[in-house]
């Protein structure tokens, strides 16, 4: 068993020059300071803070106390310190005094059950000088600081930006130490080189909750309707096939429905959300984990205290806002295998388009002095949705065979009723000619021609959409109204195609 022991954690260089970085912070301010570190999911940064913990029980003979939010991570980060020779005691819901507490250095606790049994006095920790912070983005943790204001504080997160952007990390601490970025930890096969591919989505339909978040449930109406199931599962076929893939959502009836769709496609797929039983969970994990190109679609649960390196692809059939959230979903992929040196990404939320990429470079440092400037700056939808370009998929262009052209420039034409003093319809006109076109000379009769124009509605919808950014009324409820408009004409002309 020791041997064992002496022979798993190995530190690397990036992890041993954070380290060092930290320590020289604990020696210039050995008390009341709040550092902040961060490095990105699958850096290892339990097994840093977990050396951090070794070393400042052996040099200063004072206590730690590591904070989670969630019970699975507490489990977790004791394992870990125990593989780092440091005795550990988990403060769960059972205890409710520290009689023994002599007996370790270290005690692991939920942010809650700590709050509450200090809060109740129901205990104290004697000869406390560290306290670490595991996922410190979470805002729960500050109602801890206060009983700790004499100790050095380490927060430690992928994303050194607060879950309530009312309540920034800055207030919290300090100074932020930036770890290596995902580009360098990819260079140097710690991570999982990403592959990503995005399906352009009409977000119109989707509300701003009260943090900030699209809601549940306008996220779950655009994401349970059949077009984007469909359009989910064909990305899915396209793009992950035979891949052992996690999809996140925002809501259980999304969750519930994909899983059904799938199901009735006839893949190995399971849903988990966060009303499944403890039991229920580690089967369903079990499941995930010894199962090959296994589809597993969830709302958000597996973000944080999960860990399966064999993960192959991560879809995200959800649009967010958060930023935290993005590398949280994507970072579940991320780990690297001997026989996994990559994972795709697909993306069904515009995300990346408002982010940008996942391994891309961001300036952790002005997102922690100035957050305001950056959500101010997070690109918009309607902004994203300006750059959407449509292309007809193989199988709708198979059954306009008979065309040439397909193409239809709305920019252009508007540009020439500018120029000549036509009226601004006319595009459409001139688009509705062309779409009834494409239909007649593809059919047999009038019924085959109203059928085929059923398959036009994206193609009908892109060109509305960027004709009311031409005339500047983008309006949901307007281009809603032109769709509709545009489907009765376009019937109508191929009605008349064929008289």
């Amino acid at each position: 068993m020791d041997i064992v022991k002496k022979k798993q954690k190995v530190l690397y260089s990036y992890q041993a020059r954070d380290i060092d970085k930290i320590f020289s912070r604990l020696q210039e301010f050995p008390r009341d300071y709040n550092l902040l570190y961060q490095l990105p999911t699958g850096g290892g940064k339990t097994v840093i803070f977990s050396e951090i913990v070794r070393r400042y029980i052996t040099s200063t003979k004072k206590k730690v106390v590591v904070l989670t939010h969630r019970i699975e991570l507490c489990n977790q980060t004791s394992n870990m310190l125990t593989e780092f020779d440091v005795k550990n005691k988990i403060i769960n819901s059972t205890v409710k005094k520290l009689e023994d507490q002599h007996e370790y250095m270290c005690f692991v606790a939920m942010v809650e059950t700590l709050n509450n049994r200090l809060n109740d006095d129901q205990l104290e920790i004697d000869n406390v000088g560290m306290v670490i912070i595991d996922e410190a983005h979470y805002n729960s943790f500050r109602k801890l600081f206060k009983f700790f204001d004499k100790c050095f504080i380490l927060g430690v997160t992928a994303t050194p930006l607060s879950s309530n952007m009312k309540l920034p990390m800055k207030d919290n601490y300090q100074e932020l130490i930036v770890g290596d970025t995902i580009s360098s930890l990819i260079h140097q096969n710690f991570l999982a080189k990403p592959v990503t591919y995005t399906y352009d989505v009409g977000l119109g339909s989707l509300k701003i909750g009260m943090n900030g978040d699209y809601t549940v449930k306008s996220s779950e109406d655009l994401y349970t309707n059949a077009l984007m199931q469909d359009k989910l599962l064909k990305a899915y076929e396209e793009r992950s096939k035979g891949k052992k893939t996690l999809i996140f959502n925002n809501g259980i009836n999304t969750s519930v429905q994909v899983y059904d769709t799938f199901h009735r496609a006839g893949y190995q797929i399971r849903h988990l959300d966060n009303t499944n039983s403890k039991q229920e969970r580690a089967d369903i994990l079990s499941w995930f984990k010894t199962t090959d190109n296994a589809i597993l679609t969830s709302v958000s649960i597996l973000t944080t205290g999960f860990d399966e390196p064999t993960v192959e692809s991560i879809i995200l059939n959800r649009a967010t806002k958060s930023l935290t959230l993005y590398f949280q979903m994507i970072g579940r992929g991320s780990r690297i295998l001997p026989d996994k040196p990559e994972f795709s990404i697909i993306d069904m939320g515009n995300n990346i388009a408002r982010f940008g990429l996942w391994s891309g470079d961001i300036d952790w440092q002005s997102i922690f002095r100035s957050p305001d400037f950056y959500y101010d700056n997070l690109v918009s939808d309607d902004e994203i949705e300006r750059n959407f370009r449509y292309v007809m998929p193989d199988e709708i262009r198979k059954e306009f065979s008979k065309s040439d052209n397909i193409d239809f420039n709305v920019e252009e034409e508007y540009a020439k009723t500018k120029k000549y003093g036509l009226r601004s319809k006319s595009v459409l006109e001139k688009s509705i000619e062309q779409h009834a076109t494409m239909c007649t000379e593809n059919s047999e009769d009038v019924f085959d021609a109203r059928i085929l124009s059923k398959l036009l509605d994206q193609d009908i919808e892109y060109r509305v959409r960027r004709y009311s950014y031409c005339i500047s009324k983008s309006t949901k409820n307007y281009r809603d109204w032109l769709q509709e408009d545009y489907g009765r004409k376009l019937r109508s002309k191929i009605n008349k195609m064929f008289m």
